[in-house]
């Protein structure tokens, strides 16, 4: 059981990190373009990126 919470938890910490870069590459994007609804879309993405890597963080400490 322990090994699974820990294989979770580096796996959000992963997705989340994906999500991060990915929502910065699309605000930034947005920015270039003067498009604010993709900055905006890119900021919640990110933002959403950083929550699930904390919970990864969280899962991992929670393991050891």
């Amino acid at each position: 059981m322990a090994d699974d919470l820990g294989t979770d938890g580096l796996e959000n910490q992963a997705k989340g990190a994906a999500k991060e870069v990915g929502g910065k590459l699309r605000n930034a994007a947005g920015g270039l373009t003067g498009d604010t609804s993709e900055q905006i879309k890119g900021k919640a993405r990110e933002m959403e990126g950083k929550a699930q890597r904390k919970i990864g963080e969280k899962e991992v400490d929670a393991d050891t």
